[in-house]
């Protein structure tokens, strides 16, 4: 088994300022990165590091901090039967290299990440949405992004296309009484009228016997 912290310090004593943390939690090492030296970081890893899959990528919303996201990167090596997470902030608005010269497969997972979080990334081949439908407003995975969204998508029978509309809740069909269903209710139920039949009960408090 890979000596993980080992590793993490190994790989920061290579690549020197790139890395700017390291840790190790339940099992897996991570490695915190300049945005901009990306490329870098994951050819190293790829090559020498011999983390030859990536497994995933994925971003992280913390709308608080100065730079909003992380671009997080999950590579798997078989030689040494260990994981790696790298995780890189991004500013809102900016971009980060895209790693498809390295790892092809990130080529859909950037896609999703830009299309989830709005997070561009540089030299990518094909950056435009990849879950969401054709003008679709807003990115759905932000912290700030409202959870009925923004615009909805129907069939109009009159007009035989498909139109787009602002979302609009119907609220007199919602009738929340928010009341634990420990306490019991304090009306009839459906159904409870039947326990006025039971022998003994009172036609006052159904279920009760005197």
């Amino acid at each position: 088994m890979t000596d993980l912290a080992a590793l993490g310090e190994d790989i920061k004593t290579t690549l020197g300022a790139v890395v700017t943390g390291t840790s190790v939690t339940r099992g897996e090492l991570t490695i915190d990165v300049a945005a901009a030296d990306i490329l870098k970081v994951m050819a190293h890893l790829q090559g020498a590091g011999e983390f030859k899959i990536l497994v995933d990528l994925c971003g992280v919303d913390w709308p608080q901090r100065a730079k909003r996201f992380d671009v997080v990167y999950h590579l798997l090596s078989l030689t040494k039967n260990a994981r790696i997470r790298v995780k890189a902030q991004v500013g809102e608005g900016e971009s980060i290299p895209s790693i498809i010269s390295l790892y092809p497969a990130a080529g859909w997972f950037e896609r999703e990440t830009f299309d989830m979080y709005g997070v561009a990334f540089a030299e990518h081949p094909d950056m435009r949405r990849i879950l969401t439908d054709y003008g679709f407003s807003g990115y759905p995975l932000r912290k700030d992004f409202p959870l009925t969204g923004y615009v909805e998508l129907r069939y109009d029978d009159e007009l035989k296309r498909v139109v787009y509309q602002p979302v609009q809740l119907v609220q007199e069909f919602r009738d929340f009484d928010f009341m634990s269903p420990w306490e019991g209710a304090p009306h009839i139920l459906p159904g409870d009228e039947k326990a006025a039949m039971a022998p003994g009960a009172t036609s006052g408090d159904p279920g009760k016997k005197p």
